[in-house]
């Protein structure tokens, strides 16, 4: 072989080594491109393109995501409504018959989840007609640097704004709706979803419920709550004022802690927003009653041996939350009385204390007082209540002198304790009206001689009850006296006798006949006209009543009450029926006693 020749030969070797490897390196590199270039959100459409130059036909293209295998499509890849797994690098060859390309440059591709707007209302989705509003869209990630917004109200496709913040300078009703946004891309074809709708409500200004707790009568010491409620409404600052002064800002509920007599008051509220004021609250009036214990009797204060009595206490027409102590007023030398705590206090726990049969030791002068559950909270001593408890056949009896219940003023009167047995160790005392608990030797112008307390000169101040009242402490015989400048009623001072005679006289000092001829009224009732004396031939029960007399210039007498008693022959019946029963059964106790004396004398006799 020529030496000219083996350039030749050499080239054909290099030619027939590379097909045989498959060499492509003088094949064209394709060009990978992807639309749109920028991040995609799910739901969009992705288009790859695998370009090779234009001269070159015949050639199938291979695509590969992630360096996975390859997989032979189009030139052309078109992904729609891409998922955010179709993210990825993506590369392409092509091939040739045997021969491949080389890879294209690898593109990446970037699925986003389209983002959804959220809609804010400030101040509040409930406002108020007047107040400032602004709607506001917010979308989040994505990737967008620049959205152009879009506002819907009601459902409308018609957009009434492109900003992201919308703001209503002042509202009107008109504006309530409902609201929604959407963001388009301002460079690009990117959009959003459709964000939620948001309700906006826009209603007149309301008037705030005042409400206070407890509701029951508040006392000093307790504590008070009142709150001023809105309708579930943010944002509101509440203001205070109390008897119309100046308001105070303070929080929506309201607690006044150990509540003072000046803390009571007429309360109002109401709310500001935003530079803008709601309606007055309707006025709540809080008030705060020292605690007063109030005492009554049930059903009257003068007894008769035996009859049930009930003493009911009362916290300012309340009785619950409260636990009661029972006390007799005491007599004291002093200008005060003293108070002795009830042995059985406790009964009277409920407010009432009850005595099922009333006898002469429960005579007295009563009060009572009371304690607020868990609070500390104590009342004064309550109002004084007198028992007058007068006996069937009572060991001593009062004799007044002149005889009568009512009597004039400036004139002398004596009271004197007569027992059957013993009249020393007896004193006079008294209750007047005042409420002073006395004995005769506190008397003004009074004075005690053994049993007997005699006033030298009488004034309207002596009207009270009085009895007398043994060294070891027992009361007996209450009168009640009433002395008066005017006229006056002449009655009797013990109970009336059934089936006696009462005589009722209307008496005038300064006469020259004492006997007024006057009208006399029996439980406010005229049952007889301008006479100088009323008998009541034969008394019985339902004669017992408040009596008085009036004469027409004159004037009229004070009120006295006259008491009936069961006549002398009832009682001697009932001793007279026991008598008979007793002498009835004499014969059979007579026997057996016989009986039983035989009985025993044969028992005695033993056998000789």
């Amino acid at each position: 072989m020529e030496l000219s020749q083996l350039p030749l030969l050499l080239l054909f070797l290099v030619l027939i080594s590379n097909f045989q490897s498959g060499h492509t390196q003088d094949y064209p590199k394709p060009t990978l491109t992807v639309r749109p270039q920028s991040p995609v959100f799910t739901g969009d459409s992705v288009t790859l393109r695998c370009e090779l130059d234009q001269s070159w036909d015949g050639w199938e293209f291979l695509w590969s995501k992630d360096s996975n295998t390859d997989s032979p499509e189009a030139e052309t890849k078109t992904i729609s409504r891409v998922k955010v797994s179709d993210g990825g690098e993506y590369r392409c060859r092509a091939r040739r018959g045997g021969n491949y390309t080389d890879y294209s440059k690898p593109v990446a591709v970037t699925i986003h989840e389209r983002p959804k707007p959220k809609v804010t209302i400030k101040p509040d989705h409930h406002v108020f007609r007047g107040e400032t509003v602004t709607l506001r869209c917010d979308i989040y990630d994505g990737g967008v640097t620049s959205w152009r917004y879009n506002w819907y109200k009601d459902g409308s496709t018609s957009a009434f704004s492109e900003r992201q913040e919308h703001t209503f300078s002042s509202v009107t009703e008109s504006d309530s709706g409902k609201y929604s946004c959407y963001g388009t891309e301002t460079e690009g074809s990117r959009s959003s979803h459709l964000s939620d709708e948001v309700t906006l409500t826009v209603s007149d200004f309301p008037k705030p419920t005042l409400t206070v707790r407890p509701q029951s009568p508040v006392f000093t010491g307790d504590s008070v709550t009142l709150r001023c409620e809105l309708d579930k409404i943010t944002g509101w600052e509440f203001l205070w004022s109390k008897d119309s002064n100046t308001e105070s800002p303070e929080a929506e509920t309201k607690t006044i802690s150990r509540v003072k007599v000046s803390d009571g008051g007429e309360y109002r509220c109401r709310a500001r927003r935003g530079g803008y004021n709601t309606y007055y609250s309707k006025p709540v009036a809080v008030t705060i009653h020292v605690p007063r214990a109030d005492l009554s009797v049930s059903p009257q204060k003068w007894l008769t041996e035996g009859d049930p009595v009930t003493l009911i206490c009362e916290i300012n027409g309340s009785s619950t939350g409260w636990t009661f102590s029972w006390f007799t007023e005491t007599f004291s030398s002093g200008s005060r009385n003293d108070y002795e705590l009830l042995s059985d206090s406790s009964r009277g726990a409920g407010g009432k204390y009850t005595v099922s049969s009333a006898d002469l030791n429960h005579t007295g002068v009563y009060v009572c007082s009371a304690e607020r559950d868990k609070t500390a909270v104590y009342t004064p001593y309550s109002n004084t209540q007198p028992l007058w408890v007068t006996g069937v056949s009572p060991p001593v009896s009062l004799i007044i002198s002149p005889s009568r219940t009512q009597h004039f003023t400036s004139v002398s009167l004596s009271l004197s304790c007569e027992d059957q047995s013993n009249s020393d160790g007896w004193t006079v005392r008294r209750y007047t009206d005042s409420g002073r608990l006395e004995d005769c030797s506190s008397f003004l112008r009074g004075s005690q001689t053994g049993s007997t307390c005699t006033i030298r000169s009488t004034s309207s101040s002596d009207t009270g009850v009085y009895w007398c009242q043994s060294e070891s402490g027992e009361n007996y015989h209450p009168v009640n006296i009433t002395v008066h400048f005017g006229v006056i009623l002449e009655s009797p001072v013990h109970p009336v006798t059934e089936g006696n005679n009462l005589t009722l006289r209307c008496l005038y000092k300064y006469t020259t006949v004492s006997n007024l001829r006057a009208d006399f009224y029996k439980d406010g009732s005229l049952i007889q006209n301008q006479t100088t004396e009323m008998i009541i031939p034969t008394v019985s029960k339902s004669h017992e009543g408040f009596y008085y007399c009036k004469h027409p210039d004159r004037g009229e007498s004070p009120k006295s009450w006259i008491s009936v008693r069961g006549s002398h022959s009832d009682s001697q019946i009932s001793v007279l029926h026991i008598l008979s029963s007793a002498l009835a059964a004499c014969p059979y106790l007579i026997v057996t006693v016989v009986l039983i004396y035989k009985c025993c004398r044969m028992r005695g006799k033993t056998p000789e």
